[in-house]
């Protein structure tokens, strides 16, 4: 299929491009302002790696763009800023400059770019309880770029390329060449997962010598692992490790942070400094950005484009900026984007005109989805079953695309369901229709997490109490200390 347009190009008008980043180039690290802040100047004499600098400055617009834009937000910048300068100075190279860059993403992720361009995404600033989980992730991602891990990588993978066409080329025993080459993938996978762990140590040392908790790492990482288990499909992670990964388990990242900071010292050493980091983020979006809409539980709305439309239960709905996406667990996907129909006569004439592979031109059907002109398709091609709706409203198509290997009843019922769903919201709705942020409050005497998780907004009910406890690591069923700083999801 061709490539569809981003929402924004619905909402504005305005065709965009998908941004690749190069993935080799990146350290990414899965912890998943008005301008990026610099920080820190080389030392006079003393040159800057001119080739990691390009490739840094090569791909910052792309990350950026990749990841919806730089977040503005003095609050967050100020929570940032604040721990860079003391983990520069306590740093293996305190001459390295950097550049911190927030980015306006709802992910947990933290990453680094050669020349000392550094990532951290609101979302995983939005899940840190205090300024050590901050300077944890910071620390971690400055050992990445003094030990110049992501050339090396880079140097690692395209040797890795060049191994496996040449094994390709001259093994002639198919099974043979093919085991040779998931060696190869498997050391350097293994050489990515041992970059992982040294720069968690490297990251620890700093935080002590910085004079902040050594053990935030460790609570950060667990506090990652049970967000990531919150949000996948069934509330849990599968537990088998992905070998060709190129980070280890968060279970061996946790323990291997806990064996250095027990070095250092006992629990309860260094600043933690969880009052004055919540007030900072106090106000902070928390989700999706407005300009992509909203996912509320099994809905997506889109307040500026006024539509809205639910999926069955069992599908886990997720929003991008190419597309809104849902899948289930019995394998079947949903696509939902829109594309710019001023050219076509007809929704017909715009279903039939090549976008779609394996399309059966008896299926299409032009009909009516709530009042709304419609049309609707089959295909069938590679070993997939597709269902294709595209719904008009003024000049733009909204586009459902199901996709499922077995096919059957169920999967055309919840084809059906999706798009009959979709309609267009009232001004009303519109105009209740409110982003999600963070407020922080402060516990009374008795408060409990089941209490205060029934303040939370924009969250389903069942699942308020599991957000609640891991945003502010509070456990279920203990009551917490009255004047604890907390965070609440509201809209």
């Amino acid at each position: 299929m061709t490539p569809s347009l981003f929402k924004r190009f619905v909402a504005t008008g305005t065709r965009l491009a998908l941004v690749s980043v190069a993935a080799a180039l990146l350290s990414a690290c899965q912890f998943s302002g008005s301008s990026p802040i610099d920080i820190g100047t080389p030392a006079p004499g003393k040159l800057r790696p001119g080739l990691s600098s390009d490739l840094g400055a090569r791909e910052h617009p792309k990350v950026v763009a990749t990841y919806g834009g730089v977040y503005e937000d003095r609050g967050a910048e100020r929570a940032v800023a604040q721990v860079v300068g003391r983990l520069v100075e306590a740093s293996d190279d305190p001459s390295q400059s950097y550049r911190i860059t927030i980015l306006n993403s709802p992910a947990v992720n933290a990453f680094a770019l050669p020349g000392g361009y550094l990532y951290v995404t609101r979302g995983l600033l939005a899940l840190a309880t205090d300024t050590s989980e901050v300077a944890a992730v910071l620390a971690h991602e400055m050992a990445h770029v003094t030990a110049s891990h992501a050339i090396k990588r880079q140097q690692r993978a395209e040797a890795t390329e060049l191994a496996g066409k040449v094994l390709g080329n001259v093994v002639r025993d198919p099974d043979q060449a093919r085991a040779a080459i998931i060696s190869s993938q498997l050391s350097f996978a293994r050489f990515s997962q041992i970059q992982e762990l040294e720069a968690d140590g490297v990251g620890v040392r700093t935080l002590s010598r910085a004079r902040y908790d050594p053990f935030a790492a460790a609570r950060f990482l667990n506090a990652m692992g049970l967000y990531a288990a919150y949000q996948s499909a069934q509330g849990t992670t599968s537990s088998a490790p992905d070998f060709l990964s190129s980070h280890p388990t968060t279970p061996e990242r946790v323990q291997t942070a806990v064996r250095a900071a027990r070095q250092i010292g006992a629990p309860g050493v260094g600043e933690r400094d969880r009052d004055a980091y919540l007030t900072k983020i106090d106000g902070m979006l928390y989700g999706d950005d407005p300009l992509e809409g909203f996912v509320r539980g099994r809905s997506f709305l889109h307040k500026a484009l006024g539509i809205s439309f639910t999926v069955p239960r069992g599908y886990v709905l997720e929003n991008s900026p190419e597309a809104v996406l849902a899948s289930n667990s019995a394998g079947t996907a949903l696509r939902f984007d829109g594309a710019d129909l001023t050219d076509f006569e007809s929704l017909t004439a715009y279903m039939t005109s090549g976008w779609i592979n394996g399309l059966i031109r008896d299926s299409v059907r032009e009909t009516t989805v709530n009042g709304l002109p419609a049309v609707t398709a089959s295909a069938i091609t590679d070993g997939w079953t597709f269902r294709i709706a595209v719904v008009r409203i003024g000049r733009t198509g909204y586009r459902f695309i199901f996709a499922s290997r077995k096919g059957g009843n169920a999967f055309a019922a919840d084809y059906q369901k999706t798009l009959e769903s979709f309609r267009q919201l009232t001004p009303t709705e519109r105009a209740r229709l409110r982003p999600l942020r963070i407020k922080v409050i402060r516990a009374d005497a008795g408060d409990t997490p089941e209490k205060l998780a029934v303040g939370m907004s924009g969250i389903e009910p069942a699942r308020r109490l599991e957000l609640f406890t891991i945003l502010n690591q509070t456990p279920a069923g203990k009551p917490i200390p009255a004047g604890t700083a907390l965070k609440l999801v509201v809209d």
